[in-house]
């Protein structure tokens, strides 16, 4: 676990861009981002304004045109891809609109699948699953199957399986697009609670100004920049 305060997550000087010539678009323009241990960030901004490109190149799932992004103060493009993917499995979780819950698998097997991937302790993994998913509320739902479960019951199932692997930052893209407001709300209040108990840090990608609320920081995003909460200079 992280100390509080310390620095998880560092971006400097982001740029993308798509295409060239004429067809060229950028999505980012130059932008900083700090994100420290057990800090819970709500990233804010209209659609369109990069959020989303921001999040795939801090996921690692993408590769900034310029700029350069550190985890714990380690140079992401100066590790080998092998590298790349171990800390993507390792240190990162990932939460997104559509919980993407296997339905051929249960609840519980859904939860450890990061662990299987990254052939780890599989005995381990499913007591830190049956842990996150009491700590949720979800006990006694280890062996149903997705089908059987509600829409905030499977994305809260998501948030146990984002968490198993113990990362040290939690990624998440509009995590509570697809339900309603109650079981939205309940979404956000997990969040923040498993940002202060694992001490690990949680990035949030939404357009919803009442996540403000749950959040430790906002930062806002406009046309591809960060205009305020950023973080370090």
């Amino acid at each position: 676990m992280a100390e509080a305060g310390e620095m998880v997550l560092e971006g400097r000087g982001l740029k993308k861009i798509y295409g060239n010539g004429t067809t060229e678009v950028t999505v980012l323009r130059g932008l900083d981002l700090t994100v420290h241990a057990s800090e819970f960030v709500a990233l804010l901004g209209p659609s369109g304004c990069g959020k989303s490109t921001l999040l795939n190149i801090l996921g690692l799932m993408d590769e900034p045109t310029s700029g350069e992004v550190r985890y714990e103060g380690k140079l992401v493009s100066a590790m080998t891809e092998p590298e790349r993917c171990a800390l993507r499995n390792r240190a990162l979780g990932f939460v997104f609109q559509f919980d993407s819950l296997m339905p051929e698998f249960t609840v519980l097997e859904n939860v450890v699948m990061p662990a299987r991937i990254g052939n780890q302790d599989l005995e381990a993994a499913a007591r830190r699953g049956l842990e996150l998913l009491r700590g949720l509320g979800l006990e006694g739902l280890q062996g149903r199957f997705p089908s059987q479960l509600s829409g905030g019951e499977r994305q809260r199932v998501a948030l146990c399986r984002s968490l198993v692997n113990g990362p040290k930052l939690l990624l998440a893209d509009e995590p509570t697009g697809n339900l309603d407001r109650s079981n939205g709300e309940l979404v956000f209040k997990d969040l923040k609670e498993l940002a202060r108990l694992s001490g690990a840090a949680v990035l949030m990608v939404t357009h919803n100004e009442e996540a403000a609320g749950y959040a430790t920081r906002v930062v806002r995003m406009l046309d591809g920049m960060v205009i305020n909460g950023g973080g370090d200079s």
